[in-house]
């Protein structure tokens, strides 16, 4: 007996025809956000799979094919001031672009807003945060907090809240739970049917100096400032120590931050000292110096 002819795939004319999405649109203003971020190669890649994923499916369904139904809850795992609030309000407004989500807004919240001070009240307070979260998404931070108390405290129930109306209100909301990696993963471990639920895991890792010296550059920048070669090195030198001193609780780009904003404050003050009766070249006016950058000096 002949064997089968194999099943040949359709023609592509017998598709219907498909319009074209108007991609660069509607990831343009996304990438306009992503695009100066330091470092987060990875997550920089992941947010463009989610759009690539999110993207091709739509053209699926134009085109008469399965579509298919994708969670899109997530772990975020790093320490402070490595981004992960502010990838997750990209993500939020990622998703309303592609119409994932309806409102595309971050609810962000910590255990104190989750958990009650009776019972019942856990329950209540974490559902009505999920009901403002609709449409959004809901950013837990610092979620390993909630299972810390053991079987009787409240946290377990705001996390049982959590899963129900993950279920509940399926394709709704997204979840998104961050904190310190090893937290995060000894947390996780807390219920076996949470790993499968957030198919989306993402690394948030530190900053190396070189990278937190061009955050800094760039936040002075953004504010019409510049940091003078002295204060550059001097920054280096800073945190090259405070990193060795603060490895577990260094708040990375928050800490900088902080250092940029009291540097201007700083600023301020010598300008308003030094040119008390006359107004200041414009180069002085935008010239961060060593002496504007100070700390506390490091405990021993």
């Amino acid at each position: 007996m002949a064997a089968a002819a194999p099943a040949q795939a359709p023609e592509s004319e017998a598709l219907p025809a498909v319009k074209p999405l108007p991609a660069s649109d509607q990831f343009a203003d996304i990438q306009k956000e992503l695009e100066p971020m330091v470092g987060m190669d990875n997550v920089k890649s992941l947010v463009f799979e989610i759009y690539a994923l999110l993207y091709i499916s739509r053209m699926r369904s134009e085109a008469g094919l399965v579509g298919g139904s994708q969670v899109y809850h997530m772990i975020f795992k790093g320490n402070p001031g490595t981004g992960k609030t502010t990838i997750a309000r990209i993500v939020a407004k990622l998703f309303q672009k592609m119409g994932v989500l309806s409102k595309g807004h971050l609810i962000e919240v910590e255990r104190a807003d989750l958990v009650g001070e009776y019972i019942g009240h856990t329950a209540q307070k974490t559902r009505d945060l999920v009901r403002k979260a609709i449409g959004g998404v809901l950013f837990v931070d610092e979620a390993y907090s909630l299972a810390r108390g053991g079987e009787k405290d409240f946290g377990k129930e705001a996390i049982d809240t959590l899963v129900k109306a993950m279920e509940d209100h399926r394709n709704q909301f997204v979840l998104i739970l961050a904190g310190y990696p090893a937290e995060i993963d000894l947390f996780l471990q807390t219920n076996p049917g949470l790993p499968s639920r957030f198919p989306i895991q993402i690394d948030f890792p530190d900053y190396t100096v070189d990278q937190l010296i061009q955050i800094s550059e760039l936040m002075t920048k953004d504010r019409d400032y510049y940091l003078m070669p002295q204060s550059i090195f001097k920054l280096r030198q800073h945190l090259i120590q405070e990193k060795l001193n603060d490895l577990f609780s260094f708040s990375n780009a928050r800490y900088v931050r902080n250092i940029i904003e009291k540097s201007i404050r700083h600023h301020a003050v010598r300008l308003l000292n030094q040119y008390a009766s006359g107004v200041p070249p414009k180069q002085e006016l935008m010239a961060i110096k060593p002496e504007d950058l100070r700390w506390e000096p490091a405990s021993k």
